[in-house]
C-alpha cells in the first residue's frame, strides 16, 4: 500500500531533489498498479465460472477459448501475485523508514495494520473472493516483522531456500504419484454445480465461498511460502533502495530481463501445458521459474514507466490506491457476474472475460485519477491509515 518518503539524511546515500522523488514514487505506484492489472487478469477467471474452482476447463469451451486461457495461465498465473508480494516487501521498508525518520514505535503501528487487513480480508474472501490475499499478507507481515532486520543478501538467500524447499516437496508429491484433482469427470461435475452456485442469491455465492474455501486455504501451503520469499527480495530490495534510483541499475534491470525471460517463460510453458495448478510438475516448475518471469516484468515494467512518465502518471493513482483497488475489483466482478448482479456467470467466453478486466482496470484508472485530486489517500487507505495511527486526520 503506498507510502511515501524521503532517504534520511546522513544514511550515505545522496538526497534526491523533490522531483526526483516525485518521479521515484510514480514510477513505483505505476509498477503497483501495473501488479493489480495482471492480478485482476488472472483472478477475473474464477468469478466468471465455478470450473476454476475446481481447476478443470469448462467443457463448452472450445480449441480457442482454451488458448486464450491457457495464455493467461502461461504468461500471468503463479507471477502476478508474486511482483505484488514484492512490492509489499519492498513498501515494509518505506514504512520502517517513515517510522524511523518521526521518531515512533514501528511496531506497535505495523500489528495494528496487520490487524486491519486480516479484519478486511476475511469479509472479503466470505462476500467477494475466496482467494483473498489480505488475511495471507496480516499473517505473513507478522513473520516479515519478526525478521525485519535481516541483511539483504540473507534475505535473498532465504528467499531462494524458500522456493526450492517448496519446489522440492511438491516434486517429491509428484513423484509419489500425487494429483490437484483425482478425479476430473466428477471435479467437472463440481464447476458445474459452482457455477449454478454463483448465479444465485446471496446466500448461494456465500455458501460456495465457504464450500471452496478449504481447497483455497490448502493451495497457500504453496502460495504462502512463495509469497513470503517475494516480501524477502522486496526486503532486500527496498533496503538496497533499488526502486529509489531505477536509471541507477539499468543493467541489473537487463540481466534480469536476459535471463527471466527465457527461464520463466520455459518455465510457463510447462505449466500451462500441463494443466496449470492442477498438474503438480507443472506447479514444480512454475515454482522455480514464475520468479525469473516476475522479476522480467517488473525489470522491464520499470524501465518503460522511467522512460514514458506519462504512462508512468496513468498508472500511478490505481497503484496509491491498491487496497481499494483490490476490494473494488472485487466487488465489481461479483456485480458483474454472480446473481447479485447482471449474473454473467458461466456466460462469457475467455476472451469476453479479458475485456471485461479490462474495462474494469480502465474505470479503475479513471476513478483512481479523479479521486486523487481531491484526497490525499483512497478510501480505504485512509481507513486503515486512521486505525494505523489511531489517528482521525481529513483526507
Amino acid at each position: 500500500m503506498n507510502v511515501t518518503r524521503l532517504d534520511r539524511p546522513g544514511d550515505g546515500h545522496p538526497q534526491p531533489s523533490p522531483g526526483d522523488t516525485l518521479a521515484r514514487i510514480t514510477v513505483v505506484d505505476a509498477l503497483r498498479g501495473s501488479a493489480l492489472l495482471l492480478i485482476l487478469l488472472v483472478n477475473i477467471a474464477f468469478f466468471s465460472s465455478g470450473y476454476d474452482f475446481h481447476l478443470v476447463d469448462d467443457p463448452t469451451h472450445g480449441a480457442v477459448d482454451l488458448l486464450i486461457a491457457g495464455a493467461v495461465e502461461l504468461l500471468f498465473a503463479m507471477k502476478a501475485y508474486l511482483l505484488f508480494a514484492f512490492l509489499f516487501g519492498y513498501s515494509f521498508t518505506l514504512q520502517l523508514d517513515s517510522a524511523a525518520r518521526r521518531g515512533v514505535a514501528f511496531r506497535p503501528a505495523f500489528l495494528r495494520r496487520l490487524c486491519g487487513l486480516f479484519v478486511l480480508g476475511v469479509p472479503h474472501a466470505v462476500l467477494l473472493f475466496h482467494g483473498d490475499i489480505l488475511t495471507t499478507y496480516a499473517l505473513l507481515g507478522l513473520v516479515l516483522l519478526a525478521v525485519r532486520r535481516i541483511q539483504p543478501r540473507t534475505a535473498l538467500v532465504a528467499a531462494a531456500t524458500i522456493i526450492g524447499g517448496v519446489a522440492f516437496v511438491v516434486g517429491i508429491a509428484a513423484v509419489l504419484g500425487a494429483t490437484v484433482v483425482p478425479d476430473e469427470a466428477a471435479a467437472v461435475s463440481a464447476g458445474a454445480r459452482s457455477t449454478l452456485a454463483l448465479g444465485g442469491g446471496l446466500g448461494d455465492v456465500v455458501l460456495e465461498h465457504l464450500r471452496s474455501m478449504p481447497a483455497m486455504i490448502g493451495g497457500l501451503a504453496v502460495q504462502g511460502p512463495l509469497a513470503f520469499a517475494a516480501f524477502l527480495v522486496g526486503l532486500a530490495a527496498g533496503k538496497h533502495r533499488l526502486l529509489a534510483t531505477v536509471p541507477a541499475h539499468e543493467d541489473l534491470l537487463r540481466r534480469c530481463e536476459r535471463v527471466g525471460y527465457p527461464i520463466g517463460l520455459a518455465g510457463a510453458v510447462v505449466f500451462a501445458v500441463g494443466g496449470s495448478t492442477a498438474d503438480l510438475t507443472g506447479v514444480m516448475v512454475s515454482i522455480v521459474t514464475a520468479p525469473f518471469l516476475a522479476a522480467a516484468y517488473a525489470a522491464t515494467l520499470l524501465r518503460l514507466f522511467t522512460r514514458r512518465p506519462r504512462l508512468a502518471g496513468a498508472f500511478a493513482p490505481a497503484g496509491r490506491m491498491a487496497l481499494t483497488n483490490y476490494l473494488a475489483q472485487s466487488l465489481m466482478c461479483v456485480l458483474v457476474f454472480t446473481g447479485l448482479g447482471w449474473g454473467l456467470v458461466g456466460r462469457t467466453s475467455p476472451a469476453q472475460t479479458l475485456l471485461i478486466a479490462l474495462v474494469i482496470f480502465a474505470v479503475q484508472l479513471m476513478v483512481s485519477s479523479w479521486w486523487l485530486r481531491r484526497f490525499r489517500y483512497g478510501p480505504v487507505e485512509w481507513a486503515l491509515r486512521a486505525w494505523t495511527h489511531r489517528e482521525r486526520r481529513p483526507n
